[in-house]
This record gives structure tokens, sequence and C-alpha cells, in this order.
């Protein structure tokens, strides 16, 4: 019905197409008339040629009447002038996903259909078997599949005889009790379960491939032989991984670094799957080598994939996080059990693309985790054995993580430009599935450098903090670098993400130079507008150019003093001695006072008796900054030991004598404790009296000696008073 509308109006529109040209005037019509006259036209039946006569105009403006007169063609018209524009894009996905619904229909419809044809597929292929293999059929097939597999294990059994020799002594080189890399241990263990693989995939695809065999023969042993390589090469790699080379130990030694129970629980679960999965593999090369019909082969392939879903249902509920979480099992196993049946409708379906996702999102996470736990057990530190390189370490495990990522990106795209029609080559879907692809590159590029660029800072940082004392060029140099590493590092982060994300916007066909330039316009806003912040971070940079402290040093500033602890853009993070932390912009530190850095020279007077002997007091002096340097404890802290300078006033009650001594910074108030304590131990020994207010009454009254000495008390706490408003 809909296709004789269509019809309809096209004649419709050619009927109004003549009537526009008959309407348009004698000027028009007569040289057309005049030119069908002279024509001629050939009769199809007599073969005669005659003129052609032109066709009366008013019978076509009657059939264009009695068209437009007609029901269907007014309802036509209507439908296609009241269909607005924008519904064709409606229309349009409507039938994509119609046709997308019709193609599952018919997928699962074809597999509904093969399962009764299995039987008699079998049998043709077991007679096309026999009729191309020379009269063999399948059990002859079989039979020399085994001989290949045997003729690959002796070959395996030979390389293991040869080897035994270089396996012994490298033992012995390893049984001084003295610690192995692992990732050198890893890679000899490595050699020793892969090679005997290599042997007997050498051993047994050689023989296949050196002889001639029939054709199909040739195609039917070659996914066999590949099928049991890749199966037997993924069970090595598990072995290895999860229980090391000494499977029977009580204690896992792979480099998972998990318990034995744990390791060989999961090296089963591999060991199964991959079985039944290299199994299906193979019976699928070998039925579309056999020209088994592909609905046939599905339902072989989807029977087996019930194998592979029943051991991931046998494995979510039997996993040791299940069993030993204190609940028991519940809500997570019932949540992945249904996940895992979806994912094998999504197959049955033939929904491999969505299927594919589903599968990445279940196992990737795992197998990421699993990678970065191998990799830091690896290159974990063992007792005995230098720090590794962080470079090389970070490379390895982010290698190791994106390789993985790469991979599974680069599946995944094989499988949309095999499955979807989007892949054309041209359009827009192209452009942005290949700049997702570029992206997912840049960024797991962009991730490494980054790792590589933090492991190497935070090493630089672990090394100056182990190693940041003293007074020694070195050492200033360790400071420097705590203080400027952490800022650096920030700074190359932010670098390294706004590049990976242009780049990134960039491959998916977005225009950065408008953002760029957005982005400094708006910068310029900001700076008019936060002025303060500007200079707070201006300042900071200059009082790094400057090296005006550091990370660890006693600084001063108006009315903030303390330990720098850290440092941010825009301000300093100060710890006072009483404890309390001041969070200063740089902007507002103005002059700093560094306490330390280089050395301290420190000073104080002690007032001794007029009747005292002052070149006397300068040699005990002399004798306690002996006994100073002399100390195990604050020795190697004096730079210029304790000197007395002479005297400095004359006092109300004796004479002040100056002291001093150039100590590193922050221990000068320790040393002066300890050197005060020594001079009044020296003093009290030669009798050296120090200077105090004293009173005289010779009168034998009691009360007026006390009054005299209350007048002195009131006397001296006048003076203190007085001394304290002036310091204040």
């Amino acid at each position: 019905m809909r296709a004789s509308g269509n019809i309809r109006l096209l004649v419709l529109r050619l009927w109004c197409l003549a009537a526009l040209v008959l309407g348009a005037g004698p000027a028009m019509i007569q040289p057309a008339l005049a030119q069908a006259a002279n024509s001629q036209t050939a009769n199809p039946q007599t073969g005669s040629v005659q003129a052609a006569s032109p066709p009366a105009s008013s019978d076509k403006v009657d059939q264009l009447i009695k068209l437009l007169d007609d029901p269907e063609i007014r309802a036509l018209l209507n439908r296609q002038t009241a269909a607005p524009v924008a519904d064709a894009d409606t229309n349009m996905s409507a039938t994509e996903f119609n046709a997308f619904g019709d193609r599952v229909r018919d997928h699962l419809r074809h597999i509904g259909q093969a399962i009764p044809l299995l039987p008699s597929e079998f049998m043709r292929a077991g007679a096309t078997i026999a009729d191309d293999i020379n009269g063999h059929g399948p059990f002859g097939v079989f039979v020399l599949f085994l001989t290949l597999v045997a003729i690959g294990l002796g070959a395996e059994w030979l390389f293991h005889r040869i080897g035994r020799r270089s396996r012994m002594h490298a033992n012995l080189a390893h049984a001084d009790g003295a610690p192995e890399n692992p990732l050198y241990a890893a890679g000899r263990h490595l050699f020793a379960l892969l090679a005997p693989l290599v042997a007997f995939s050498l051993a047994s695809l050689g023989l296949l491939m050196a002889m001639t065999w029939p054709p199909l023969l040739d195609a039917l042993m070659l996914p066999l032989l590949l099928g049991v390589i890749a199966c037997r090469f993924v069970i090595r790699i598990a072995r290895l991984l999860l229980l090391g080379p000494a499977s029977g130990a009580s204690e896992a030694a792979g480099l998972a670094a998990a318990d034995h129970a744990s390791g060989a629980f999961w090296y089963r679960r591999i060991f199964w799957l991959s079985c039944i999965l290299f199994t299906g593999w193979s019976l699928a090369g070998v039925m579309e080598a056999l020209t088994i019909a592909p609905a046939v082969r599905g339902v072989v392939v989807y029977a087996l994939g019930l194998g592979l879903l029943l051991v991931g249902i046998e494995t979510i509920w039997n996993r040791p996080a299940a069993i030993a979480r204190p609940h028991g099992r519940g809500a997570v196993e019932w949540a992945l059990t249904f996940y895992l049946c979806l994912l094998w409708v999504l197959w049955v379906a033939g929904l491999v693309i969505i299927l594919w996702v589903g599968i990445y999102a279940l196992i990737l996470p795992g197998i990421l985790k699993a990678t970065t736990a191998v990799s830091r057990n690896a290159f974990a530190a063992r007792p005995g054995m230098p720090g590794g390189n962080p470079v090389i370490e970070v490379l390895v495990e982010r290698g190791a993580r994106a390789a993985i990522i790469t991979l599974a990106v680069l599946w995944l795209a094989f499988i949309v430009s095999k499955r979807s029609s989007m892949f054309t080559g041209e359009g827009m879907a192209d452009h942005i599935i290949q700049g997702v692809l570029a992206g997912a590159v840049i960024l797991l590029v962009a991730d490494i450098l980054w790792q590589i660029v933090k492991a190497v800072i935070n090493r630089t940082l672990e090394q100056a903090r182990s190693s940041a004392t003293g007074d020694t060029a070195h050492g200033a140099r360790n400071g420097r670098l705590l203080t400027l590493l952490p800022l650096l590092r920030t700074v190359l982060a932010v670098l390294i993400a706004v590049i990976a994300v242009l780049m990134v916007l960039s491959g998916l066909g977005v225009q950065v130079a408008p953002l760029i330039a957005g982005a400094g316009i708006f910068g310029v806003a900001i700076g008019f507008g936060s002025q303060t912040l500007v200079k707070d971070v201006i300042s900071g940079v200059f009082y790094m150019m400057d090296d005006a402290f550091r990370v660890g040093e006693y600084i001063q500033s108006g009315s903030y003093k303390g330990t720098v602890e850290s440092f941010s853009i825009r301000s300093v993070r100060l710890r006072h001695h009483r404890g309390p932390v001041f969070t200063v912009p740089f902007g507002t530190l103005g002059a700093v006072q560094n306490m330390s850095r280089d050395w301290v020279i420190d000073k104080f007077t002690i007032s001794v008796g007029y009747d005292t002997d002052i070149n006397k007091v300068r040699k005990m002096v002399k004798g306690v900054g002996a006994a100073l340097l002399e100390d195990e404890e604050y020795g190697s802290m004096i730079l210029e030991t304790l000197k007395m300078k002479g005297v400095e006033q004359f006092g109300d009650y004796g004479i002040n004598l100056s002291f001093a001594m150039m100590t590193k910074p922050g221990y000068q108030t320790t040393i002066r404790r300890k050197a005060y304590m020594m001079i009044r131990e020296a003093f009290t020994t030669n009798g050296i009296v120090f200077a105090s207010p004293t009173v005289q009454v010779a009168s034998n009254d009691p009360s007026a000696a006390a009054a005299a000495a209350a007048t002195v008390k009131a006397a001296m706490d006048q003076k203190k008073l007085a001394e304290s408003g002036e310091g204040a």
C-alpha cells in the first residue's frame, strides 16, 4: 500500500510539472508542438517509423483534476505536508532499532533451527573427512593428532633431560642462602616453564609443517595443535604467578603474593576455564574447515560456553573472599551470577560488542590489580638487597598495565570494525571512535610519564630526608630539594594533565585553539579580580629563587615565627615552638629572618661581685669552654667554644661580664643551658660569688633591719618593672 502511494505521488508530481509547462504560454507551447511534429517514433510491433502526435493539453488537465479529486491522493498529500522534517531522524532511528531487533531474532531463530541439524551436519563432516583424506575417517584424524602431541611431549621430555644439568648449577649457585632478586628468579623460572613448551611447539608444529598432508587434514590439525599450545601456555603462566615454581610448598611462592590456598584455588579455576575456552576455539576452527553451517557451529560453541558459565558461577560462590566474609555469601554473589548469565545470553543473542564490553568490565579491573600486585612484589625490597631503580619499576608496572589496556582496546576496535556498520571509513562515528582509541593511548602515555616523574621525585625526597642533617653543602642541597621538589611535582602534574586533555580533545575533533585563547582571557580576568592571589604566587616564586628559607628552618617575619613545615603555591606553613601553626601568604611575609642558616652566635652576661678576680674568672671560663668541646653530646654542635669577652658594664650590685660562643643553628639554647650549669659549678668550687643586692644595717633593732630589707625589695621590684616596660 505504501509503495503504491509513493508511485501515485510521483505520477502526481509529473502531471503538475506538465501542467506548469502547458500553462507557461503560447510562446513555450508552440515550439514544443512543432518539435514533436517533426520527430519520428518507431512502432515496436510493426517496426515502421511514424510521426509522433502531441497529446492534447485539455486531456492532460482533465487527468490532473481527476487525480487531485482522488481521496487517496489527497490523504497522501496531507500526510506528506503535515509530517515535520524532524521526524525523519526519528523514523530512521526507529527503523535502525527495528532492524537491529530483527537481526537478533533472526540469529536466535537460526540457532534454534540448527539444533535438529547437528547429527546430519556431523555425519556430513565425517563423510567429507573420509572423502578428502584417502578414506580415513574422524578416528584416523584423532590418532594423527595424538601422534603429533606425543612427538611434542617426547621433545619436551628430552629438553628436560638436557636442561637438568643447568638447573642443578643454578640451584647450587643460590644454595648459599644469599638473597636473589625476585625479578631475576621469576625470569629464570619463566624460562624453565616456557622453554619446554617451545620445544613441544617446534616438534609438533614443525612436523606438521614439514610434511605434505592433504589440505583438509592440514586445516584440521592446525587449530587443534594451536589450541593445545595456547592452553598449556596460559596454565603455565598461571602456575608461575599463583603457585610459583614449587607448587607443593605450604606457602605461596608466586609473584601474586597470595597465600597458598588462594593461589591453588585460582590456579584450578584458570586451568578449567582455559581447557574449556581453547577446546571451544579449536572445535570452532575444525568445524569451519569442515564447512559446517555457522548456526550449527554456534550451537556447539554456545554449549561449551555453558561450561564456562558453570565454572564462573562456581568460582563466584566458592572464592576465598566470599567464604572469608563475616556474613558469608549474599547479594554480591547473586548479582555476579546474574551478570554472568546475562553475558551468556548476550553471547547467544549475537550481541558480541556489548558482550566484550561486559567482559572487560568484569575481568579487566581484576587483571590490572593482579598486574600491579605482581610488579610490586617482584620489585619489593628484600633483606640484604639494594633498592631498585624507580624508573624501571614504574616502566614495568605501568607498562604492563598499559599493554593490557591497549590490547583490550585494539581487540574491541577490531570487533567493532567487523560487527558494526558504523565503520565505513567516513563520517563522524568513525572519527569519534578513532579519537577515543587515540585518546586512550595518549592517557596511557601520560600516566606512565607522570608515574615516572612522581617516582623519581619521591625517591629523591626520601634520600634528601634521610641525609638532611648536618651543615655541609650536601645537607644544604638536600634542604633545598625538600623545599622545591614538592612544588615541582605539583606543577608537573598539572602540566601533564592539561597537555594530555588538550591532545585528547584535539583527537576527538575539538578545536583547542579557541579553548586556549579563552583560557588566556579568563586568566587575565581572574588576575585583575584576584591581585592579592597573584601577588602571593609571584612573591613565593621570588622567595624560592632567593633561597630565603627551606623546609625545616626556623624563621621569623614580623609577628610570625616558627619552623617551616611545608609550602603551597601561595603560602608557607610555620610551626611555632610552642605548638601553634601559622599559614602565612607569601605576599604578607615581608622581610624574613632566617635563624637556621650556617651558624649562630649566642651572647649572654653574668654579674659577679666587685671584689671578684676577673682574670681568674677568664681562666675558669676557658676551662669550661674546653670541657664543652670535649663533651660527646654537645661538642659536635659547637663551632667556636665559650669565651669571656670582658667587662660589659658596672652594674648597681656588681660587674657584668660578657660571654659568647658560636654554634650550629638551633642548638645555641641547649648549649647555653649546659654552659650555665658548668659555670655555676666552677664558681662554687673556686669561691666566686655572683652579684646580688645586699643591705648592711648598723642598728641592733630587728624591726629596722626588716624595714630596710623591705625597702630594698621594693626598689628591686620597681627596677624590674621599669626594665620590663622598656622591653615592651
